[in-house]
């Protein structure tokens, strides 16, 4: 019966639902595009292309890992952790004989994997460019369509798709960037591949010449295993597994081999999981704010409906049964609808993060049915959830005082929402000054949207109590604008709970969107302003391609200048990750300051490493301590501590010699060059000359350009936040547009009693102004609140960067979505003439 009586509510009051159908639609979208992202890093597909034709592949290990054991009530208790290494591991070849003489192997193809960019004029099409040895060709198979396979050092064989973009024939020269100086090779062959190989340019060297580039001596890539005839791989890769027990090696077969190949689609799989879980959980935590909020208001809107349900002897229990189920209906199809919705979107966002360079090409997307359920169970429950939340009230009131309460708002404030405000209000209070004792992005990062979103949730609690207030300070500027500031004062105070639901989602649309524009401007220019106090040089060696190789840094230095070679990495200090760098010891006072505050750094050397005071207090650390870390490719090492720094933000919380950290990363190419010279420009470019796409920058030059490269990282999180703050810019929309929508009759007796339209539609913007400027003082001050707190926790200063030209177009933004989300339903609900809808409602 009541299912019955909810599905011809529904279908009789389609434009009142309207509103709850679009805020669960966009929800369900958005919680299914999450999904798909979230799901693609758990399960997504890496497919080889390089080993195709190896069914077995051997390779190190690329993750750090940590066991524990705890007794706990006399039960011992063991977790394994384990964390990626930021750089390809590297196996040492003697584990070739071992493999040579398992039983099934018929051939064992060893693998050298390293940097090769060919200088081009119109680059190698979005394709990474890789040098191998010409004995690896096996692997895919490739196979030669013209000329021979390199015999000398300076041969070089190069792929179809290469030589096609390029216009390459066997006997071209090509220039080459490696791990080395620039080399000019002769082509002495081009090779197809026998699969499709579509993200990558393979470059294949003779066998001397890949291990001179490699600069691994005695070490490999990898193995690749060819079984003898008749042996079933499954079984060859047991028998593999067996024969390398205690090698700490990794066999792999079938699909596992693409993430050995393709080490950044695996760094990837993580990165989409964090991304997804806490974009998902952000918009989940948003939508139950938004669809609370309009299921208030339109269980609100049929206040008078449901009071009377009660005067004819209905039970608190049936109406919110009846509130329940219509929200389980409305949900359903918003669900449904949504969950349509978002596949195409995550396909979409998808897309984006892989050309912004987020997600590698190679990681391929993975759908599957448990987005749309889950997006559709969230939303769902979510209905249900904010319906019951939205009856309690109408739910528990008297028959006798159904109908005069339904003429009326309540002016007394309900206690139980009031403690609840309070509760979230201290709840917001403490996430923000939890931020302000975090120091690292991760940690900081998904506290400072929480934090947004709880204390918007407070918000909209205490909203009632805040409009009453904002009311009285409004009042007296609001008189001087005649009588629709006079009528916009009277709704304000007698309708706060209906106001209320409008302030909060243009709260949580300025606090989110300033707080999304604003958290990496503020990280990025407080590490930029050390970087920039830090660099004492002259000038800046840059690169358009893959590095500066140490070549062009010695002939500086035979020009009498001080030169500091910079690479980096990251490492991990159990399974911690740092941003580490490498510098050049030699002529370092001359330029380069990262104002050190204990030790020295003449002390810096390859057994010693600096750190700064974030790693320094982490990980209770002085001149002189010991400490063990594990380097890029994995390499465990123990250094002491020569100094602590205080510019950790700009350039790293570890820095270490130059020559040890080169020795253990895929690109050991500087990324810049540090000099300090009295040379001009033009001489140092005429020195470098010889070594194509290298550029010399001023200081301030180089920082511009580093900052265009933070900003293009940046996008990656405007993205995905980006989706979060649309669904909150329609919730403003739809919200205020309900809000007008259902005071048709409230306009009919305005007009009746003599008030013009253009008087009521002055009204209209009086009162949408008002909440603007409401919603916008406390989004301001809850945004800047957190990143006021984010600011002090990450780089020690109260100084958030807020560009005030972007703040102004934000907030003109949400005044143009008032204003336009007032105008045109109050229009429409004007059209209907005054003595209609008064006698239609009596």
């Amino acid at each position: 019966m009541m299912l019955r009586y909810a599905l011809k509510t529904v279908r009789a009051r389609k434009a009142g639902f309207l509103g709850s159908f679009l805020a669960l639609m966009c929800a369900a979208a958005l919680i299914t595009a999450c999904g798909t992202l979230l799901e693609t890093g758990l399960r997504g597909t890496v497919r080889t292309e390089r080993y195709a034709a190896a069914p077995v592949v051997v390779s190190a290990d690329q993750n750090v890992h940590r066991t524990t054991v705890k007794q706990k009530k006399g039960k011992t208790k063991v977790k394994h952790k384990a964390k990626p290494i930021a750089e390809r591991a590297w196996l040492p070849d003697g584990i070739g004989r071992t493999l040579a003489g398992t039983p099934g192997v018929a051939r064992v193809i060893p693998e050298l994997t390293f940097l090769a960019e060919p200088s081009i004029p119109n680059g190698t099409g979005g394709r990474t460019t890789y040098g191998h040895a010409w004995e690896s060709s096996a692997l895919t198979p490739y196979r030669l369509v013209a000329g021979a396979a390199p015999a000398a050092v300076t041969d070089v064989v190069v792929d179809r798709h290469l030589a096609d973009r390029a216009r390459l024939e066997p006997g071209d020269r090509l220039t080459v960037q490696s791990t080395q100086a620039p080399r000019s090779y002769r082509v002495s062959g081009i090779a197809a591949p026998a699969t499709a190989v579509r993200h990558q340019t393979s470059l294949f060297f003779s066998t001397a010449e890949a291990r001179r580039l490699a600069a691994r001596p005695g070490q490999v890539t990898a193995f690749g295993v060819i079984p003898d005839a008749g042996t079933d791989p499954g079984r060859l890769r047991h028998a593999v597994a067996e024969a390398l027990r205690g090698t700490g090696a990794q066999v792999s077969s079938g699909e596992a081999r693409g993430p050995v190949e393709f080490l950044d689609a695996s760094a990837a799989r993580t990165k989409l999981v964090s991304m997804g879980g806490a974009m998902g959980g952000t918009s989940l935590l948003v939508a139950v704010l938004v669809v609370v909020g309009t299921f208030a208001l339109s269980v609100q809107q049929r206040h008078r409906e449901l009071a009377l349900l009660r005067a004819i002897a209905a039970t608190s229990g049936q109406i919110r049964r009846l509130l329940g189920r219509e929200a389980l209906i409305v949900g359903a199809a918003a669900g449904t609808a949504g969950a349509l919705v978002g596949l195409p979107l995550g396909d979409w966002l998808h897309g984006r993060f892989v050309a912004l360079g987020a997600v590698p090409a190679t990681l391929q997307q993975t759908v599957s049915v448990f987005p749309p359920l889950a997006a559709l169970a969230a939303t769902l429950f979510g209905a249900w959830a904010a319906a019951r939340i939205a009856s309690r009230r109408v739910a528990r009131i008297r028959p006798a005082e159904a109908l005069a309460e339904a003429r009326t708002e309540r002016t007394r404030p309900a206690w139980g929402r009031l403690l609840a405000g309070l509760l979230l209000l201290a709840g917001g209070a403490a996430l923000v000054a939890l931020l302000s004792i975090l120091r690292t992005e991760p940690a900081s990062t998904p506290v400072t949207f929480l934090a947004v979103v709880v204390l918007s949730a407070s918000v909209a609690l205490l909203g009632p109590l805040l409009i009453k207030a904002a009311a009285l300070l409004l009042a007296g500027p609001l008189r001087l604008t005649g009588h629709g500031g006079r009528l916009a004062t009277a709704n304000l105070r007698g309708n706060a709970v209906r106001m209320a639901s409008v302030v909060t989602p243009i709260t949580l649309l300025i606090g989110m969107t300033c707080t999304v524009l604003f958290v990496q401007p503020t990280l990025g220019d407080a590490a930029r302003a050390q970087a920039s106090e830090g660099v004492r040089a002259d000038w800046v060696v840059a690169s358009r391609g893959p590095g500066v190789p140490s070549e062009a840094a010695r002939q500086l230095r035979t020009r009498n200048a001080a030169v500091t070679e910079v690479v980096r990495t990251t490492v991990r200090v159990g399974l911690d990750k740092y941003a580490a760098q490498g510098v050049t010891p030699a002529g370092l006072a001359r330029t380069w300051d990262p104002d050190v505050t204990a030790g020295s750094l003449h002390g810096l050397t390859e057994r010693t490493v600096a750190v700064s005071e974030l790693a320094a207090d982490r990980l209770h650390l002085k001149p002189g301590s010991q400490l063990k870390l594990t380097l890029g490719d994995g390499m465990p090492a123990t250094l002491t501590v020569a100094a602590v720094y205080t510019r950790g933000l700009g350039f790293g919380d570890l820095t270490f010699a130059h020559d040890l950290l080169a020795r253990h990363v895929d690109n050991p190419l500087a990324s810049s060059l540090l000099v300090s010279t009295d040379r001009t420009q033009a001489q140092l470019m005429t020195t470098l000359r010889e070594f194509p796409g290298l550029e010399v920058l001023s200081p301030a030059a180089a920082d511009s350009l580093q900052a265009q490269r933070h900003q293009a990282n940046a996008e990656v999180n405007f993205l995905a936040m980006g989706l979060v703050l649309a669904f909150t810019a329609i919730a403003v929309v739809n919200t205020l547009a309900m809000s007008v929508s259902e005071r048709v009759r409230e306009f009919a007796l305005l007009r009746l009693a003599g008030a013009t339209r253009r008087q009521v539609l002055r009204m209209l913007r009086t009162e949408a102004l008002s909440v603007l400027l409401l919603g916008t003082a406390l989004g301001s001050a809850v945004s800047l609140a957190v990143l006021t707190s984010f600011s002090i926790g990450m780089t020690g200063r109260a100084a958030p960067a807020v560009t005030p030209l972007v703040y102004v177009t934000v907030v003109a933004g949400a005044g143009l979505l008032a204003l336009v989300a007032t105008a045109l339903p109050g229009r429409v609900a004007l059209r209907v003439r005054a003595v209609t809808v008064a006698a239609a409602k009596e």
